[in-house]
């Protein structure tokens, strides 16, 4: 067969891609190194758009307003944000955290407003002296998200140390703030108006929780959850019932949480998700797939799975669980039998590393 030209296929290329049609229904987004954002379509189990992203890599975070038309990636190292207009992409917004004398990293927690005009982005900056380095306060960063390729905070508002995750509420005024407690901030006025205590909480023979909490899968059923692990000082340190395995799960709506224990802690687990057709049931991932019931606390179901995976999301219509993040693969399953279905393989055999997973609707 005849090879194109390397100019001409070139050329044909961009032309496919400048001909895509504008997204419609539902898509996952996801990132993998070096630097690339893919837009997948799991119905047709495929990629529809691949976008390189500006900076030194490697992409994590993603964040999306309601209207799904520009994503907001967490990359360069963790010390900018870029938005990408989904339907062309094209880069559309840049925010460098960083100058030669100030080193400003976001670890994971970034959110945008969901009328897409603010954008609120964690920060952990340190001074860098000649001969030593100022660590200084932490704080959230409030972007404008109209201010382009060169973003620079409109204000800013003193925030705890370690958070990793933030979402939107439904109050249009409010994040929430995942950190070793959870705290709502008003974004107008930078108050943290409410903390709800997951360390810090007062539970008889239950210890401190161990969460590792750092992937965002919260837009399909409005609740941002995250599995825990935690002591029961009711119990004999050797006995099977020492250790427990629970979710916490905040609505963003109501602005309420809740927290469940439903098993000893027997395997490790890493993200979650709430189905957004029956509430009650959560899907966890990391070597298995299992399936909770945060009512009762009773783990209905559980599947060993062929790999690693961090990342979790579901379909509008709860039927089926997406499995990602680490190597090279989305895996589709059954939400009810937990039978694989399918699987979309990432450009190139490139690693989606810690790289979150998220849902868009057009």
């Amino acid at each position: 067969m005849r090879m194109l030209p390397i100019k001409k296929a070139v050329v044909a290329l961009c032309c496919a891609a400048a001909s895509l049609p504008a997204l419609a229904a539902e898509y996952l987004l996801t990132v993998t190194r070096p630097n690339n954002l893919h837009i997948v379509d799991p119905a047709k189990r495929a990629i529809v758009r691949s976008i390189n992203l500006p900076g030194d890599g490697i992409p994590g975070a993603i964040t999306v307003p309601k209207d799904g038309k520009t994503a907001y990636v967490l990359t360069n190292r963790m010390e900018s944000v870029v938005g990408v207009d989904l339907d062309s992409g094209k880069t559309v917004f840049r925010a460098d955290f960083s100058t030669p004398q100030r080193r400003v990293k976001g670890f994971f927690a970034v959110a945008v407003s969901e009328d897409g005009k603010e954008l609120y982005v964690h920060q952990a900056p340190v001074q860098l002296g000649r001969s030593e380095y100022k660590v200084e306060d932490t704080y959230i960063a409030v972007f404008d998200t109209a201010d382009g390729m060169t973003a620079k905070p409109r204000r800013t508002f003193p925030a705890p140390r370690r958070i990793s995750l933030m979402a939107a509420t439904g109050n249009p005024d409010h994040i929430i703030a995942l950190g070793w407690d959870m705290y709502l901030f008003n974004t107008k006025t930078g108050k943290l108006e409410k903390t709800f205590p997951i360390r810090h909480w007062n539970r008889p023979g239950i210890g401190e929780p161990d969460v590792l909490a750092m992937w965002g899968t919260f837009e399909q059923a409005r609740a941002l959850s995250t599995p825990y692990f935690v002591a029961n000082t009711a119990a004999a340190p050797d006995s099977p019932e020492a250790f427990k395995a629970g979710i916490a799960v905040f609505d963003l709506d109501s602005e309420t949480l809740k927290v469940k224990e439903f098993e000893n802690a027997t395997t490790a687990m890493f993200s979650s998700v709430i189905n957004p057709a029956a509430r009650n049931e959560a899907f966890l991932v990391m070597n298995q797939l299992t399936k909770v019931d945060v009512d009762s606390g009773q783990l209905l179901k559980r599947k060993d799975l062929e790999q690693t995976f961090y990342a979790i999301n579901i379909s509008g219509d709860g039927k089926e669980i997406y499995v990602g993040g680490a190597l090279d693969k989305i895996a589709i399953y059954d939400a009810d039998s937990f039978e694989k279905k399918g699987e979309i393989q990432m450009p190139g055999g490139a690693d989606q590393s810690i790289g979150w997973m998220r849902v868009v609707k057009r």
